[in-house]
């Protein structure tokens, strides 16, 4: 795992684009298509943003995306869904993508994507991590081994008062409490991985993550057994790490 810190997070975001953009042209001149994966909330905001001034040939590109609330409905405001149509779908044009609709049968959704997923590999994941470590939906502790691609969570508190936080829902009687997630493993098998973690509230998550051994306590330490990661911090983010674990990951 490599880091790379910018000042705020619109700087960070137009980095860590620039550099998907870079990866997604890489893996279409070599195989003619590529493969993404996308991560949602808050803390993506200028990623997405930056990413819609990026020149990527998106015809040749087939998006899937991460988790989604179970019983959800895809125009909620906090559905992922509804998320991803409007900061990346219907700015960029994927040739192909794969939304989750939550009011679906969750057993129904997770045979069918977990089949899409199987065809290749894919090329890059945009994986976020949460307040409380999480990668995805997978809370702790998370299960490392869960050979599926996707399965049904149940939402830990901390989870849930982040999305609360972050203002999709109201409060803990509106949120939804399950979720469909991309499993841990399944999540390891991107071909590369970029992280995009801004914001103080992430900046225990990001310590933890960087100076702790590989943990279920703390699902993000597994990224760092990944092949090709880098995770894009701002000031706010990296408040908590030390100047020796800046330089070991730099």
């Amino acid at each position: 795992m490599k880091i790379k810190l910018y000042k705020n997070s619109v700087e960070m975001g137009k980095a860590a684009a620039k550099a998907a953009a870079e990866k997604l042209g890489d893996v279409i001149e070599k195989k003619g298509y590529a493969r993404i994966l996308l991560s949602t909330g808050a803390s993506q905001f200028d990623f997405f943003t930056a990413l819609a001034d990026e020149k990527v040939e998106w015809s040749k590109v087939e998006m899937f995306h991460l988790d989604e609330y179970v019983g959800i409905s895809p125009d909620h405001p906090a559905s992922f869904n509804k998320y991803l149509r409007e900061r990346f779908v219907e700015v960029n044009h994927p040739a192909k993508y794969h939304l989750m609709n939550g009011e679906c049968d969750p057993e129904q959704t997770i045979k069918e994507v977990s089949a899409l997923i199987a065809e290749a590999p894919i090329d890059l994941g945009l994986i976020g991590i949460g307040e409380n470590g999480h990668i995805a939906f997978n809370d702790p502790p998370a299960d490392f081994d869960d050979e599926r691609a996707y399965k049904i969570v149940d939402l830990n508190d901390t989870c849930i008062k982040q999305q609360i936080r972050e203002g999709w829902f109201e409060d803990e009687n509106a949120a939804f409490k399950q979720a469909i997630s991309m499993t841990c493993k399944q999540i390891m098998k991107c071909e590369c991985i970029i992280s995009v973690v801004p914001h103080a509230v992430k900046a225990e998550a990001v310590k933890n993550t960087l100076t702790l051994d590989k943990t279920p306590l703390v699902p993000a330490t597994l990224m760092k057994s990944h092949k090709d990661v880098t995770l894009y911090l701002d000031e706010n983010s990296a408040s908590l790490l030390d100047e020796d674990t800046v330089k070991a990951f730099s």
